[in-house]
């Protein structure tokens, strides 16, 4: 389900904008998203922070170190299919350096996330951060996934010192999602659900937020088993004027309908 806040017109090009950290990224979160995008017409840039070609969290596309949850935690089928036609694409092979992103050669930008350690490199960026106020300086579509949003709430618009996140409404990964993941594994994956052991995801994202009803976890409970699909786009997505953003991997075709609404800026979102 696609909850549109506020709607505003914006142009449409061509060239789509995919920053990723080297390692560590979750697959559906962005082959899923990517693939869609693809097929709407749009060109995707792939960039990292030293031009290398990237890598997914190989536990989730492998399932390894899962046990008995591994039908439940890596990536399925739809997904798995999307990040092999993702891996072996011209634009994943040869991503740019994130020192060389220009800003105006882009009409949108997607963050995906992920949630293992090698994130942070990505999530603490100060050069994908000003980027990204660029991008809400000039209204163009800024779509976030999961562990992504906290990449954006970082963002800062340093003409008012506040994220480029406040005022707007927004979700992201949900305390209660990361933390029954986390409790359902610790024992024998430690912290691996927890890029940041100190906080939660929600903890502070809430903290970028004007008012706390700024935040929305979404209907019902998101646990690993719930995901959308293709054929069936039901996850949430939540849309505040340029901004569109998602919970976790079982939003990514939910999220992928929205970001592309926003470019193309049609007047229903196929459900």
């Amino acid at each position: 389900m696609v909850y549109v806040v506020k709607k505003q017109k914006m142009s449409v090009e061509n060239r789509i904008l995919f920053p990723l950290p080297n390692y560590g990224f979750d697959p559906t979160e962005t082959a899923v998203p990517w693939k869609r995008i693809k097929a709407a017409g749009f060109t995707v840039v792939f960039s990292t922070p030293t031009a290398k070609q990237p890598k997914a969290d190989n536990r989730v596309l492998t399932g390894e170190g899962f046990g008995l949850l591994k039908p439940f935690c890596m990536a399925d089928k739809e997904a798995l299919a999307a990040y092999a036609e993702m891996e072996n694409s011209e634009e994943f092979r040869h991503p740019i350096a994130y020192d060389a992103i220009k800003p105006d050669d882009y009409v949108g930008i997607v963050i995906a996330g992920g949630h293992d350690k090698g994130m942070r490199e990505y999530l603490e960026s100060t050069t994908l951060q000003t980027n990204i106020v660029n991008f809400f300086h000039n209204n163009k579509p800024v779509g976030a996934i999961c562990h992504g949003c906290l990449l954006v709430g970082r963002s800062r618009d340093p003409a008012t010192g506040k994220s480029v996140l406040f005022g707007k409404k927004m979700t992201a990964l949900t305390r209660r999602h990361e933390l029954s993941a986390y409790n359902m594994t610790r024992l024998f994956l430690g912290d691996y659900y927890l890029t940041y052991p100190e906080t939660t995801v929600e903890d502070e994202m809430r903290g970028y937020a004007e008012k706390a009803e700024d935040f929305q976890v979404g209907p019902g409970w998101p646990i690993p088993t719930l995901r959308d699909s293709a054929v069936k786009p039901y996850g949430f997505a939540l849309i505040d004027g340029n901004y569109v953003s998602s919970r976790f991997f079982g939003d990514a075709n939910a999220f992928a309908n929205a970001f592309i609404y926003l470019l193309t800026q049609k007047d229903e979102i196929k459900q």
